[in-house]
């Protein structure tokens, strides 16, 4: 079975329609949980923000978790970088 890379998919442009939600939120998790990565919840905020905002129904769930665990600043960092990646994309 294939392993989507998300930043591969994002990157190569398939991250749109329906598959896009899924895709962000991946990168939501792999920040949330550090698979792949270091633990990174501003980053984790950011990508399941914009997951949401694609329509991904989990996403916005799993952001008001990581929210708790976050700071004020951090929360504003997060929403700062969601909008300036959906800016840019």
């Amino acid at each position: 079975m294939a392993r989507l890379d998300c930043n591969t998919a994002i990157e190569a442009g398939i991250a749109t329609g329906a598959a896009a939600g899924d895709v962000f939120f991946r990168l939501g998790m792999m920040y949330a949980t550090g698979r792949s990565v270091e633990v990174d919840r501003v980053s984790a905020h950011k990508w399941f923000n914009i997951a949401a905002l694609k329509g991904h129904k989990a996403a916005a769930g799993y952001r008001r978790e990581i929210s708790a665990e976050m700071t004020a600043a951090e929360i504003a960092t997060a929403q700062r970088s969601a909008r300036d990646w959906l800016q840019l994309n």
